[in-house]
This record gives structure tokens, C-alpha cells and sequence, in this order.
């Protein structure tokens, strides 16, 4: 760490005289430029191991440089001449060693453009004919402000643009026009959704049996060198979410934890977007630091960041400048603040390059300044700094007339690399890349979707058994409403006049433990966002959610169920039988199923708790007021709450069940001749069938609708789900991020 920051140090000094035209040449132990020769080695494919192949070691000499061929570009245009000298890199201890694990592949990309259809009032082309490449062992970014196209950029390279955009141009991978295969790239969200109930060695290794075939010791061993390549082992067993003694994991090391996910494949490439999002400065640094180190064991790192302090962008290799979808420049780091130079806009002393290039591209400086102007506060400390950090304002507070706006700054950046010889580098080196072809990128393989469905049931009776808020909760409240009811209607007695007041309690305990279940919905939306996650890079599949969510509930809503069933069967009282018993759990667990399975269906639908709880307690309400109770569904209109509400209402099924496995074969005496049956009794308080096996045919019901709703689910995931994940991740290019703070400037 302390050499890292030597390292950053150096670079800092370099980067501050680089600003000035007398002195643009940095000092001569500035970390970043190898030895002389160091970028000139040739494309090497041969050379790069398969992942199956034994680990390989790569001896680091002290003077910085490889004795393996990694994939490296020469040196900018721009610095020849500053590395026609000997710069050395800083010495690493005695004997290091760095275990090269990953088999990187090269990537490159040639007049790259994205259009989306009205995505942008005045353009539908997102990305304009951006030209670049990356190689293994080096960490890529693509830098710019809000709304220039880094993440559609990053989404077109990794082939996951949504449905309404067309990309032109080609992509290359080792110099093969294709496309990368599942397990050869690793996709990081900007934002992915964490199982908190779980420790980071648990979750990574339950990502590992979803994403993996083959053997469990295998998957092991993945997971620690995931683990390990993220420096996450001091927090392998916490919990990510933490719990009421202990708290859960940091943004930083959420972050680290989304990652170690897609390592857990052993990808050859890894596309990252927004790595510091939402970090500190200190988080940031340690991110930016584990992935140089991630970088060097062989993977290929691209990823998107809009701003960085000077410690972490010293540590990036190349970087690929946008604006507006507009490719100011690409090259390495120190080119970049050559060329910012060269174009007039030389680099403030003390000041990050990344705050140097964003201010002098991103337009909404320029408002800052209009309203300075407008609202005549230049003279207040605070605006005066941060305007002549701009280099438009002069000494006296007014608008220099010699300086230009972002606009024209813009123009003048891109057309300055347009005629330069470090675009002139870029398009030769593509050439190279793409005259050669390397090997083929393999499929690695995947779990087969039966063993998707037992991992993903056994996680999630883990989860339930940890998380109170799934079922145990809810466990205590219908405990506590049946209960209530129970004791309310306690004493009725078998008489012909307690069969209104029975009829009512039974129809308040379904409705009400149903209405009652919408405290479900949180936990679902957090099934279907982790869902979502994990669909988005293939770790899961639609049915293998669905059925492994399902089996995973039975237990629980059987206990749920169950118990409940047992406390208001005898405080009310119901004939003691214990078939009868029986039938009244089995009918009243297969209503709570056909619940679940109607609240995963409204959340599927809004995916936001708020309407998720307003739609689901309406719908109850028109359920349980056609369900029969307040009016025979017989003498309802017939439009609406006959047909099709009381049919579609699963209250009505269940319900009617319920009094028939009561009232089916019982008798009550009128006077000391006369006897009504059950199904006499009933008629006119709630309509029932006379045939003795109506009941199973209410149940069976039941049965069918828990299907039906589930598979109006699957239909849902499959289609409108995966489309507003496309959707959602096509407008990340459009969501400005926060801003990281800056570090040791």
C-alpha cells in the first residue's frame, strides 16, 4: 500500500508538470512508463494459457517489465521522446511473485456506433464511431461527464445493448469478429442487489454452484481465489446484510462482493460499470487498487467512471475520453494530458487530471458561470475558486474575453485528436489486432437447469430460516389473528343458529389472513430484483426462480398455514373430525398458496412496494366483497361482480369448501318432527353445492388457480421483466452518477 502510494505521489508531481509548456516532461521515476521497449512487443496469443492450464508464474524484474508477453501496445506518439530515456519503474520487493491466472483476450473496436431510437431530443446516436482496444493484464476506462455514452459503450462492447438500439461498426476479440460466449466475459451493474442474509463466502458459493458445472471442489476453489483476488477474506464469513448485533458490509465492500460474483466464472474479460459508484475516497483508492491488482494476474479490465481523484487515476493504463458520444481521445494516461495541452488546455498545477478533463468537456460549467454572472456573487471565495480553477474568469471577476465556452473547447479537443498521431496509433494498432486471429473464446459451461432449481431451493429455505421478515412475521400475525378471531367466536355451539355467526367467522379468517398475507410483498420484490441480477449476466433462469421459490415456501406457509388452521379450528369449535381437520388445513394452505402466487403477480407487474400494497388491497376488497358473505353470489348483478369477479375471487372457492366440509351430512332438528340438512341450512346464507364431493372440486380449483398464477408469472419474467431490464440498463448512459471524493489533492 505505502508503494502505491509512493507510486501515486510520482505520478501527481508528473501530472502537475505536465501542465506546464517548460516543463512537460515528468520526472524520470514517474511509476507509469516501463522500460524502453517495454510497450513494443508484438501480439502474442500463442502465448496465453488456457484457464485449464496449470498456473502459471510471472517473475517480476526490478526494473518493472514482464518476462511473459502480455498483450501491451507500443507508447503513445505523444510520449516517444519521453520514453527514448531511461524511466524506471519502482522496484517491487525481492523475488515477488504474481501468480498470472487468467488467460486475458484482447479487445478492440473499430467505428463503433450506437443509435437509440429517441433516446435523445437532439440525437439518436448515442456512441459516434469510437475507435479503441484493451489488452490483458491492463485496466481501460472510458471517462466522461453525464449523458456522453460510457455506459452504452461499455454495454456495446460486452453485446448486452437493449432491443431499441443498433450498433455499427465492428468489435474484435483476439482479432476475431464474434461474439463472446457464456463464462468468457464478467458484467458488473452501476447498482446489484445483494443477498444481505447471507455471508460473502456463502453467497459467492451458491453463485458458484448457479454459474458452474462440474465438481463441488472445483466451485471451491473458485470461490476462494474470487475471494482472495478482491481482498475480501477478512470478510468472508459476515454477513453481508449484517444483523441486529452486528453490522453488515460497507458500500466498498458490497462493491468488491458484486465482482467477486462474476470472478467466481474466471472470466477473460471483465466490464465494470461505475466501479467507485457511491464511494468514498478512501473506498474508491482500495477499489482501484484491488483491481490493478486483479489486472495483473492476466484479466482485461474495462469500465466506466466519471471522476476520480489523482491517487486513482495514476493507476489506470489507458483511457478513452467521451463527450457528447464523441471520442476526444484514447490512449494512455499521460498522452492524455499531453494532448489536453497540446489543444491549449494545459493542466492546473495541483489539480486531479480527471477534475482538469471533465470541467473543461462537461457543459454544465457553463450555467454555473451564467449564473455567477447573473447573480453578481463571483466575488464570494467559493465561486472565485472554483471559476478560476475553469480558467475563464480573469483577476478582476469578469468573463475573459480570450477564453471560449465547453462547446468550443469540445470541438477543439476533438479535432485535435482527429489529426493527431496518437489517433493515427490507435487505428494502426487495431489493424495489428485484427490481422491476426487468436484463439477462439470457449464456453465454459453451465449448471443444467435441474440443478438450478435445487441450489436456488436450498438458498432460499436458508434465507427464509434467517430472514424474520419473509415468514416468521407473518407467522406471528396470523397466530395472533386467529386468536383473536378464535375467541371472539368461541362458544358458538352446533345449534341452527350459530350457522350465520359461523359462516362469518370462517369467511373473516380467509379473508382476513389473506388480506393480511400483502406483508409478503417486500420479500418478494427482493426475490424478483435478486432474480432480475442474476438473469441479467445467465447465472438463473425463469422457471429454475419460479419453482425453486415455490418449493423453497411449501414448509413454510405449510406451517404457517397449519398452525393458524389448528388454534381457530378449536377455539371456534367445528366438528371434531379429524378428516374434517384435515381437509380445512389442506384447503386453507392451498388458498394461501394462490395468494403468494397473486402477490408475486401484482409485484411482477409494479416492482414498487408503494403500488404493490394499494393494487393488492383493492384487489382483496373486490374478492372478499363478491366472495358471497354480504350478498348470495347468486342475487349479485351479473355484470362485473358476477361474472367474471366471484369466478376469478379465490375466496369464493376456498370459502365454499370450508362450509361444505362443515356442513356436508349434518343435520338440524326444527321442532321435535321436522330436521334440515346442512346444505338446507346454508342456503340461504351462502351458496353451497349439494353433491358430497363439491368440496374437492372447490379445492381442485385451488390447485389450478396456485398454477394459473404462476405461470401468468413466468410469462410476465420472461417478457415484460427482461424488457425493463434492457430499458433500465439503456437509460444508465442518461443517469448522472454521484461524484466520488476527491483524495489527497
Amino acid at each position: 500500500m505505502e508503494e502505491i502510494q509512493s507510486q501515486s505521489d510520482n505520478y501527481r508531481s508528473s501530472s502537475s508538470s505536465a501542465s506546464s509548456p517548460a516543463s512537460r516532461v515528468p520526472s524520470s521515476n514517474f511509476f507509469y512508463l516501463r522500460k524502453p521497449g517495454a510497450f513494443r512487443q508484438p501480439i502474442s496469443f500463442e502465448d496465453s494459457p488456457d484457464w485449464e492450464d496449470t498456473d502459471i508464474e510471472v517473475k517480476v524484474d526490478e526494473g518493472g517489465a514482464d518476462s511473459i508477453n502480455a498483450a501491451t501496445a507500443p507508447v503513445s506518439p505523444s510520449l516517444s521522446k519521453i520514453n527514448s530515456g531511461s524511466l524506471p519503474s519502482p522496484p517491487l520487493p525481492e523475488g515477488a511473485n504474481v501468480a498470472r491466472k487468467t488467460a486475458g483476450a484482447s479487445i478492440a473496436w473499430k467505428d463503433l456506433t450506437v443509435t437509440i431510437k429517441g433516446k435523445r431530443k437532439y440525437s439518436d446516436k448515442i456512441v459516434k464511431s469510437s475507435n479503441g482496444y484493451a489488452f490483458p493484464g491492463t485496466m481501460t476506462v472510458i471517462m466522461g461527464p453525464a449523458k456522453s455514452g460510457k455506459s452504452t459503450l461499455l454495454r456495446a462492447l460486452a453485446g448486452r445493448l437493449p432491443d431499441s438500439a443498433r450498433m455499427y461498426g465492428e468489435v474484435f476479440i483476439n482479432g476475431v469478429k464474434s461474439h463472446m460466449p457464456y463464462g468468457a466475459y464478467g458484467f458488473v451493474e452501476r447498482e446489484s442487489t445483494l443477498i444481505g442474509s447471507l455471508t460473502v463466502r456463502e453467497y459467492l458459493y451458491y453463485s458458484a454452484l448457479l454459474q458452474l458445472p462440474g465438481f463441488l471442489c472445483k466451485k471451491r476453489s473458485a470461490v476462494e481465489d474470487a475471494i482472495h483476488a478482491m481482498s475480501l477474506g477478512d470478510y468472508a464469513n459476515k454477513l453481508i446484510g449484517g444483523h441486529c448485533y452486528m453490522k453488515g458490509l460497507c458500500s466498498g465492500e458490497r462493491r468488491r462482493v458484486t465482482i467477486a460474483r462474476e470472478l467466481v466464472m474466471r472470466p477473460h474479460i471483465l466490464f465494470i460499470d461505475e466501479p467507485l459508484y457511491h464511494l468514498d475516497s478512501v473506498s474508491a483508492l482500495l477499489m482501484m487498487v484491488t483491481l490493478k491488482k486483479l489486472a495483473s494476474t492476466g484479466c482485461t479490465l474495462i469500465f466506466t467512471i466519471y471522476q476520480s481523484s489523482t491517487e486513482v487515476f495514476g493507476l489506470f493504463d489507458r483511457i478513452c475520453l467521451l463527450s457528447n458520444g464523441n471520442t476526444l481521445f484514447f490512449g494512455e494516461t499521460l498522452a492524455c494530458l499531453q494532448h489536453f495541452s497540446n489543444a491549449g488546455f494545459p493542466c492546473p498545477i495541483m489539480q486531479s487530471p480527471s477534475d482538469h478533463f471533465l470541467r473543461a468537456i462537461n457543459t454544465d460549467f457553463d450555467r454555473i458561470i451564467a449564473m455567477c454572472k447573473n447573480w453578481q456573487v463571483i466575488k464570494v471565495t467559493l465561486a472565485v475558486d472554483l471559476l478560476l480553477a475553469l480558467h475563464r474568469i480573469d483577476d478582476h471577476g469578469e468573463l475573459s474575453s480570450v477564453n471560449m465556452d465547453t462547446a468550443v473547447a469540445i470541438r477543439t479537443l476533438e479535432a485535435t485528436y482527429r489529426s493527431s498521431a496518437d489517433a493515427a496509433a490507435v487505428e494502426t494498432m487495431i489493424l495489428e489486432l485484427t490481422d491476426k486471429e487468436g484463439p477462439l473464446l470457449r464456453s465454459k459451461g453451465r449448471a443444467s437447469c435441474c440443478t438450478k432449481i435445487a441450489i436456488l431451493t436450498w438458498r432460499s429455505l436458508l434465507i427464509m430460516s434467517r430472514e424474520w421478515k419473509y415468514y416468521w412475521l407473518r407467522l406471528i400475525i396470523y397466530m395472533f389473528l386467529a386468536l383473536c378471531i378464535g375467541t371472539v367466536f368461541s362458544g358458538l355451539g352446533h345449534s341452527l343458529s350459530s350457522v350465520v355467526t359461523r359462516v362469518g367467522a370462517i369467511f373473516l379468517f380467509v379473508s382476513f389472513t389473506s388480506l393480511l398475507s400483502i406483508a409478503g410483498v417486500p420479500a418478494q420484490l427482493k426475490d424478483i430484483k435478486i432474480f432480475i441480477c442474476e438473469e441479467a449476466n445467465q447465472h438463473s433462469g425463469t422457471l429454475a426462480f419460479l419453482v425453486g421459490q415455490l418449493l423453497s415456501s411449501i414448509p413454510f406457509l405449510f406451517l404457517l398455514s397449519i398452525s393458524s388452521s389448528l388454534v381457530f379450528y378449536f377455539l371456534v369449535g367445528l366438528r371434531d373430525d379429524f378428516s374434517l381437520l384435515m381437509y380445512f388445513s389442506l384447503n386453507f394452505f392451498m388458498c394461501v398458496i394462490v395468494n403468494e402466487g397473486l402477490v408475486l403477480f401484482v409485484a411482477s407487474i409494479c416492482r414498487n412496494t408503494f403500488w404493490s400494497i394499494i393494487i393488492l388491497v383493492n384487489i382483496h376488497i373486490v374478492m372478499i366483497l363478491s366472495a358471497g358473505l354480504f350478498r348470495v353470489r347468486s342475487a349479485l348483478p351479473r355484470l362485473v361482480w358476477m361474472y367474471p369477479t366471484s369466478y376469478v375471487a379465490f375466496h369464493t372457492y376456498s370459502i365454499q369448501g370450508l362450509l361444505e366440509n362443515e356442513y356436508s351430512g349434518a343435520s338440524f332438528a326444527v321442532g321435535q318432527v321436522r330436521s334440515l340438512s346442512g346444505y338446507q341450512a346454508l342456503q340461504n346464507v351462502y351458496d353451497v353445492s349439494a353433491d358430497s364431493n363439491s368440496k374437492w372440486e372447490n379445492l381442485l380449483i385451488l390447485v389450478l388457480m396456485a398454477v394459473g398464477y404462476r405461470l401468468l408469472v413466468f410469462v410476465l419474467l420472461q417478457f415484460r421483466v427482461r424488457k425493463a431490464l434492457f430499458s433500465r440498463c439503456s437509460s444508465c448512459c442518461s443517469k448522472k452518477p454521484t461524484i466520488p471524493d476527491k483524495a489527497f489533492l
